[in-house]
């Protein structure tokens, strides 16, 4: 209070405001440093010292004034401190005392203290070494497992082992030098995983590439087991569909690619290469590995598309196409299953290269095969690997076509081959009709070609109308068919049935037609070998509605829509043609063999005195050979041929003797001469009418008979055995009894017919009379004949 009042009074004194200022800083207690700086920076120093100087003597004297305010108060606190000193020496000493005590005491004491500390610091020392070791342990037991994995070859082990180390032990790895160690083994150890990993997929692919023929091949066979499968249920199908058989749902079985997977044979170990993927793919370097993978396999799958130029081609496709078909459905697997190491870009440009290479191939081949049984082959099998990788997604569409584009090749070999077979079975032709002993061969020979003419079983042994030519025929004309459709089934086509059509109507007629009709115009053949191959020909002619409805049936084509005549071949028509220009060929030769026997009326005497009784022996011999002749014919030829024949060699007779009339050999002839050429034609038509009627023949042909093919030498010889010749020029007589005439013929035989005196008409009573007037008849005639040319 005192000194408030005191430094109240020293500001009232006359204080200065800058006095009052610091006076009031240091009463507080305040720094006066920033004020003073403040004023060396100011520049001005000086004006403070003063201030500071007045301030300390200021202060002096107030420590004066307190000091002689409570001197006595001083006094007595020196004295207390006199006291207080006393007790402190007493203290320092009874200190020193126990100090000493202490120090003895405290000796022994630090002592243990320090060996504590020193055991204290040996402990941390051991635990933090024994922590440090375990560390190394637990380390070094990870590189000793991982060396372990890596020895059995458990790579991806190995790799999760290096990969804990790196990740979770390297950086608290105390031991410099293992750290080190370790820290430049594992790229080592991952380089050395990779590289064994690399090798694994090398020796897989290896295997994998040499067990690629057997995958091929066994999907391939699987792939032909379905189609033999099927093609026996399409006949099940059609038998049921002829015998009306409503329920055909259960005859259906299709395959996919999970069914062809569950083949034991077709399951193959992927797992070094998923190992090697998962590694890959651990280690940073999935990318490269599929890269890897890719221009390797591609590399296989080359080396596989090179034809072996040590073996034919025809003795290796199998083992080409199969080894080509186990490398895709590999790969197909792979896609599925290896976690996207390929893509289908990369499997759609292996697969165009493949297709590339094998349609260039087979076009090469299949350009200079020579056997159609081999290019057969050859397309089955491709046919059986189009099937078969067409389960896994593959597009076979090029290669179908490159069978396609050989189709016309392979039939041209196809015809060429038959054609062989036709002329080996037709210069191996007996030219005799068959004999069947037994139902077997009856079954064989005529009920499998539809060539019997009745639905009843014939006694046995049964005597065929055709040669064994026939049959022979028939079997290399489905073998044909047969051919055509198992290289046209399985292809690009669904319905192929109007392209087996018209290979099968070339063949019948570019080969079978144009081989019969060569026979037939070789000149080389007999009268019987003529008849067998018209009966032959008419026979096959019928067939052809065979062969039609037996290619409709293979190629799944209901055969009651060819079963029309419209839908019929036209080979049949040309056979018809051919079997035309057989009976033709065989009119020739039996034409030519009674010729032979009509050279014999140059031996007749035109100009006989007296009148045969008996026909003429070169009659005789003809009817026997006519009979001959229409009696193998009624055997060998239908109704309709028998009736061709005998028809045409009685025209012929019938012409042979108006031609013998009009030879300039027979200068003059009279009407005895006459007379007996009318009784040879009186035999012959007697013989006409009874093989007419015996052949049967009269059911058919009602209008007409054999004895009509004789009519020219009919009314020819009844002109001149006629009293009033002269009729002949009567127009309505003519067209009546002498139709048949050419007057310019009649003309020139009339004017060799000299009737003698004692002729046939000189031996009548009035003979004179009658001679007279018959030669003056054949005289009007004659005159009238030169009037009319």
């Amino acid at each position: 209070m005192d000194v408030k009042t005191k430094r109240r009074t020293v500001t009232e004194n006359g204080d200065t405001g800058e006095e009052l200022v610091l006076a009031t800083l240091i009463g507080n207690g305040d720094d006066l440093a920033r004020l003073v700086r403040h004023a060396f920076e100011m520049g001005q120093p000086h004006g403070l010292l003063p201030q500071l100087n007045y301030i300390v003597k200021k202060e002096e004297a107030e420590i004066e004034e307190i000091c002689k305010t409570h001197y006595e108060e001083f006094i007595l606190a020196v004295d207390e401190l006199r006291g207080v000193l006393v007790d402190a020496e007493e203290l320092k000493s009874e200190l020193q005392s126990d100090n000493f005590k202490l120090q003895q005491v405290g000796s022994n004491l630090l002592v243990k203290l320090e060996e504590l500390l020193e055991s204290y610091s040996i402990k941390k020392n051991v635990i933090e070494a024994i922590k440090m070791s375990k560390n190394c342990i637990e380390v070094l037991d990870l590189c000793v497992k991982c060396n372990n994995h890596i020895s059995e070859g458990q790579f991806y082990s190995a790799l999760k082992t290096v990969d804990l180390l790196e990740k979770n032990h390297l950086k608290n790895i105390p031991a410099k030098t293992l750290k080190i160690m370790i820290e430049k083994r594992i790229p080592v150890i991952k380089s050395h995983i990779e590289k064994q990993v690399c090798s694994h997929v090398n020796e897989w692919m290896v295997h994998v590439r040499s067990s690629a023929k057997t995958i091929g091949q066994t999907a391939i066979g699987r792939a032909a087991s379905v189609r033999q499968r099927d093609e026996e249920m399409l006949e099940q199908l059609r038998k049921a569909e002829e015998q009306n058989i409503s329920r055909l749902e259960d005859l259906a079985y299709a395959l996919d690619v999970e069914e062809v997977d569950e083949d034991s044979a077709l399951k193959f170990d992927l797992t070094r290469l998923y190992r090697a993927c998962y590694i890959h793919n651990c280690l940073g370097k999935l990318e490269q590995f599929r890269e890897y993978y890719y221009k390797n396999r591609l590399l296989q799958l080359n080396s596989d598309l090179e034809i072996s130029s040590s073996q034919p081609f025809v003795e290796s496709y199998q083992t080409y196409l199969a080894q080509i078909a186990g490398y895709f459905i590999v790969e197909h697997r792979v896609l599925r299953t290896a976690g996207g190491l390929l893509v289908i870009d990369q499997i759609e440009t292996m697969w165009e290269t493949a297709v590339a290479k094998m349609t260039s191939v087979l076009e090469s081949q299949f350009s200079h095969m020579g056997s159609a049984t081999h290019l057969l082959l050859v397309k089955d099998y491709v046919t059986l690997l189009g099937s078969t990788l067409r389960l896994y997604g593959y597009d076979v569409g090029p290669l179908l076509e490159v069978l396609d584009k050989s189709c016309d090749k392979y039939h041209a070999l196809l015809l060429e081959e038959c054609r062989q077979q036709i002329v080996d079975v037709l210069n191996n032709d007996s030219y005799e009709q068959m004999v069947i002993k037994k139902d077997t061969d009856y079954e064989n020979t005529l009920l499998s070609f539809n060539l019997q003419t009745s639905d009843i079983m014939p006694a046995f042994p049964y005597v065929a109308p055709f040669s064994s030519m026939v049959p022979d025929a028939c079997r290399i004309v489905r073998s044909f068919i047969k051919g055509s459709f198992d290289y046209l089934s399985h292809g690009l086509r669904n319905n192929f049935f109007d392209v087996v059509r018209k290979y099968l109507d070339k063949f019948l007629i570019d080969v079978l037609n144009e081989l019969i009709l060569s026979t037939i115009n070789s000149g080389n053949i007999s009268m019987p070998q003529a008849m067998q191959i018209a009966a032959n020909t008419s026979v096959l002619e019928r067939a052809c509605d065979f062969f039609l409805q037996h290619a409709a049936q293979l190629c799944g084509i209901p055969v009651r829509s060819v079963e029309r005549p419209q839908a019929s071949l036209p080979a049949k028509v040309v056979l018809k043609t051919s079997r035309d220009a057989a009976y033709l060929a065989l009119l020739t030769l039996i034409n030519s063999k009674i010729d032979e026997f009509m050279a014999l009326t140059e031996n007749i005497n035109w100009t006989s005195e007296a009148i045969m009784q008996d026909v003429n022996d070169y009659m005789n011999e003809l009817v026997i050979y006519l009979d001959s002749v229409l009696s193998t014919a009624q055997q060998r030829l239908p109704l309709e041929a028998v009736y061709k024949v005998g028809s045409g060699a009685l025209e012929h007779i019938s012409k042979s003797i108006m031609a013998a009339f009009s030879s300039d050999s027979v200068k003059r002839f009279n009407a005895n001469a006459v007379a007996s050429i009318n009784t040879d034609l009186e035999m012959l038509e007697s013989f006409a009418d009874e093989r007419f009627d015996t052949a049967g023949l009269g059911e058919i042909y009602k209008d007409g008979s054999f004895k009509d093919c004789l009519i020219e030498a009919r009314q020819l010889i009844n002109l001149l055995l006629s009293s009033q010749p002269e009729n002949f020029m009567d127009p309505v007589i003519r067209e009546k009894n002498y139709y048949a005439l050419d007057y310019k013929k009649v003309a020139s035989i009339c004017d060799k017919f000299k009737d003698s005196a004692d002729g046939l008409f000189g031996s009548l009573s009035n003979k004179n009379t009658k001679q007279s007037a018959r030669k003056k008849s054949l005289d009007i005639l004659k005159k009238r004949l030169k009037d009319f040319n």
